[in-house]
């Protein structure tokens, strides 16, 4: 009996009813639009911090670099014999370690060994500064004789002198030209290359070191400065005097790679003259949930480190990617709930009214001898079933305007700011040397992911706009007496 009137009420009320399923399906879609833009902004912040600094629920250990005192400036300094003959090309690379104060290679098991920390690699960050080019000598001439070359006498006294007869030798010609090019590098730990400034890259041409290279004169490159150098796998490239031979062409996962040039962590101490010494200790959780437990333990039995989870970093994260974020998780969020509340209140009111319409059936129904809640049962089952047709349409909407979303996939700007001391954390790549002022900046296309608790939350909230709007019907439809319907007859 339930099911038939239910059915029969319905169909008669179909405008009605898709007035309130409308209503209800433009709340929850705008809150699965939301929702799934939202995530979509997480992902885009987290594919931000993995490919600018190998983070992803890690962290990392860096200590600051102490400010320059007396005649250390922290600056390359280049010497070339100015008298060298003109043909002789110089060159000459200064390798510095760059990402903050090195750390000793120790620090690296003693973190590993913190509780809540599943493993921890260390790596060096070095900033290679090569100048080369050449000097020119000048040629020495005297200026012609402004005078009569026939004066007679004094002609001793004249020389060099104003209007004398020769002046002062002049250097015609010569000068110096000189190409700078600074690139960065990174020393990886071999053995634990899942963890790490080369993580967050994949091999695209080549292959990348073998667990046994702990010390071999071997490089990857990363691929936009092997495009820029034109340098290819078997090819060589030079540091400091060292051949070492790219085996490898390494592409980032997304976004732009802060490290040019990859190396195994022995060649790169020995380059930068920092033998078992680190510049960043890259730390993987047991619990991505205990982030911050972890944190608090290395700060407390390490002292003097720096210790910079993803969180950390995503603070600094500027751009229209942050401005983005920001507006979906605070002005969207409240946007999607004011909408979907007053969704509801509509529902409701539209459902109290079209009760009130009803005066003469509840009536006639109370007067057969239905009771009050059998007629708040029937209008809150109407109403049930308009929100969650109002859900599913809603869901429809929601995953369309999610897929128009990841399909267009707007392009959005990050930039995270580094600097030279280290101390705000960061891989090898953030910062360094003459780099104090850098933004790595990268382009991420936006995507609007939805979820299966997003859907569920869609269904919920469908049968809590039918319940609400129910539960107003209902006690108004069961404060109806029989003699309202016959009053109405009259």
């Amino acid at each position: 009996m339930f099911g038939i009137y239910l059915k029969r009420e319905l169909s008669r009320r179909k405008k009605a009813a898709l007035v309130i399923a409308m209503g209800l399906a433009l709340g929850i879609a705008l809150v699965i639009t939301v929702d799934s833009v939202s995530a979509g902004m997480q992902q885009a912040q987290g594919k931000v911090l993995k490919s600018l600094y190998g983070l992803g629920t890690d962290m990392t250990v860096t200590k600051a670099r102490p400010a320059a005192t007396g005649s250390s400036s922290g600056r390359p300094k280049f010497d070339f014999d100015a008298k060298a003959d003109s043909s002789t090309t110089q060159s000459s690379d200064r390798v510095m370690t760059q990402g903050g104060q090195s750390l000793k290679s120790s620090l690296v098991t003693e973190v590993a060994a913190q509780k809540g920390v599943s493993s921890a690699v260390g790596a060096l960050g070095l900033n290679v500064t090569k100048v080369d080019g050449s000097f020119t000598r000048g040629t020495a001439k005297s200026s012609a004789s402004s005078g009569s070359a026939g004066s007679s006498g004094s002609s001793g006294s004249q020389q060099g002198g104003p209007g004398g007869g020769s002046g002062q030798p002049q250097v015609q010609g010569g000068g110096a030209s000189f190409d700078v090019n600074s690139y960065s590098v990174a020393g990886v730990d071999v053995t634990h290359q899942d963890l790490g400034p080369l993580a967050t890259s994949k091999i695209t041409t080549g292959r990348t070191f073998t667990a046994s290279q702990t010390d071999a004169k071997a490089a990857v490159l990363s691929a936009s400065y092997a495009k820029e150098n034109k340098k290819t796998v078997g090819g060589t490239l030079t540091i400091s005097g060292t051949k070492y031979t790219v085996i490898g062409i390494a592409t980032p996962d997304s976004g732009e790679s802060t490290t040019d040039v990859y190396l195994p962590l022995k060649q790169a101490q020995t380059l930068g003259d920092a033998k078992d010494e680190v510049t960043t200790i890259y730390v993987k959780a047991t619990d991505s949930k205990r982030i911050d437990t972890v944190k608090a333990a290395i700060q407390q039995n390490i002292p003097g480190t720096t210790v910079t989870t993803s969180a950390d970093l995503a603070s600094t994260v500027s751009g229209s990617l942050s401005t983005a974020s920001n507006l979906a998780t605070s002005v969207g969020k409240w946007l999607s709930v004011a909408v979907l509340v007053a969704a509801f209140l509509v529902a409701a009111l539209l459902t109290s009214s079209a009760v009130s319409r009803r005066v003469r059936e509840f009536g006639t129904l109370k007067a057969l001898g239905w009771p009050s809640r059998r007629v708040t049962r029937q209008v809150v089952g109407e109403s049930v079933v308009n929100g969650l047709l109002g859900g599913a349409l809603g869901i429809v909407l929601g995953l369309g305007a999610a897929y128009a979303v990841t399909a267009i996939s707007p392009k959005l700007t990050a930039e995270l700011g580094s600097t030279g001391g280290g101390g705000t954390g960061g891989g090898p790549g953030g910062g360094g040397p003459g780099r104090q002022a850098v933004k790595n900046t990268m382009d991420i296309a936006l995507s609007a992911p939805v979820s299966v608790t997003t859907i569920a939350l869609a269904a919920g909230l469908a049968i809590a706009g039918g319940l609400v709007a129910g539960a107003m019907g209902g006690w108004r439809a069961s404060r109806m007496r029989p003699a309202d319907a016959l009053r109405s007859v009259a």
